[in-house]
C-alpha cells in the first residue's frame, strides 16, 4: 500500500497516511521487527498522531516476520540503552513497576478505537508482544506461513500487552489456555478456522488483500462504521436486552442524522 504523507518516523516505526488509510509499518526487519520500550512509545505516539480523516489503519511488518516479539536485550542486566532493565524494574516500587507496564500497554490499546478499523497484515513469526500487537487490531489478514506463538510463560512471565482480551473472545477460554500456557504455534489453516485470522492469503497478496478490505470498509458511511463497530465491540459486555436497548438508540442517532435532525 503506497502513502503519501509521512507522519512519523522514529525508533522502527513508521506512520504514513493516504487519505482515509494510515499506515503503520515496524521498519527493523534484520532484528525481525523485535519490540523494545521505544517501539511501544513510537506506537502509541502513532496512535495519537493520526489525523482526523483516518478511517481505515493497516498495520504492517517488513521483512519476513511481523514481529518476533520482544527483543531478549530486555532481560540483559543493562536492559536497553537509556532504558531500566527488567530486573531494575522488579527491584523498584510496585507502583511504579504497574505504571511502567501500564504505559508500555498504550501501544496496544488504541487500535480498537471505535473511530477506525484496524487490520494487522501478518507473515511469518509473530510472537509473544508481536501475537499481542495482531491481537489489539480487530482484524487480521495473515500468509499461509504465518506462525503465531503466546511464549511468555516459557520465560516465566505472563501475557501483559493486552493480547488475553482478545484472544478469549477470538477463540474461547479453554484455547486461549492451551495456546498460551504450552507456548506452541499456530498456522494458518488454524488460525482461519478458529477466528484468529479473517483471512489467509498468499504472502505476495496480503499488501493486495489489505488494499481490498480497505477500500470495502471505506465504502459505507463513516458514522453508521462507527456506531456499528460501537455496538459489536460492547455486545459480549451488555445483556442481550441490553444490546437490544443499544441497538435502538444507535439506529434513532443514525434515522436523525440521515434526516437531517441530529442534535
Amino acid at each position: 500500500m503506497t502513502s503519501l504523507d509521512s507522519v512519523l518516523d522514529k525508533d522502527g516505526v513508521r506512520l504514513t497516511v493516504d487519505d482515509a488509510v494510515a499506515t503503520v509499518t515496524l521498519t527493523n526487519p534484520a532484528r525481525r521487527n523485535a519490540q523494545s520500550p521505544a517501539l511501544w512509545r513510537a506506537l502509541a505516539e502513532a496512535g495519537r498522531e493520526l489525523p482526523g480523516s483516518v478511517r481505515v489503519v493497516v498495520l504492517r511488518g517488513e521483512g519476513k516476520s511481523f514481529s518476533a516479539g520482544l527483543d531478549r536485550q530486555a532481560f540483559a542486566p543493562g536492559g536497553f540503552d537509556g532504558e531500566p532493565s527488567f530486573t531494575d524494574m522488579a527491584r523498584g516500587p510496585e507502583a511504579d513497576l504497574d505504571a511502567t507496564i501500564a504505559a508500555y500497554q498504550e501501544a496496544f490499546t488504541w487500535w480498537r478505537r471505535n473511530d477506525i478499523v484496524s487490520i494487522a497484515v501478518v507473515q511469518g513469526h509473530a510472537i509473544g508482544a508481536g501475537f499481542q500487537l495482531a491481537l489489539a487490531c480487530d482484524l487480521r489478514i495473515v500468509a499461509e506461513d504465518v506462525q503465531f506463538a503466546m511464549r511468555e510463560t516459557s520465560l516465566g512471565l505472563v501475557p501483559d500487552l493486552t493480547g488475553t482480551h482478545p484472544l478469549v473472545h477470538l477463540v474461547g477460554y479453554a484455547r486461549a489456555l492451551e495456546i498460551c500456557a504450552t507456548g506452541r504455534f499456530v498456522h494458518a489453516e488454524e488460525a482461519e478456522r478458529t477466528g484468529l485470522a479473517n483471512l489467509v492469503v498468499p504472502a505476495d497478496q496480503l499488501d493486495a488483500a489489505a488494499s481490498d478490505l480497505a477500500a470495502a470498509l471505506l465504502a459505507a458511511p463513516r458514522d453508521a462504521v462507527v456506531e456499528t463497530k460501537a455496538l459489536l465491540s460492547g455486545a459480549l459486555s451488555r445483556s442481550y436486552e441490553e444490546q437490544r436497548t443499544a441497538e435502538r438508540a444507535a439506529q434513532g442517532r443514525r434515522l436523525r442524522d440521515l434526516a437531517g435532525l441530529a442534535d
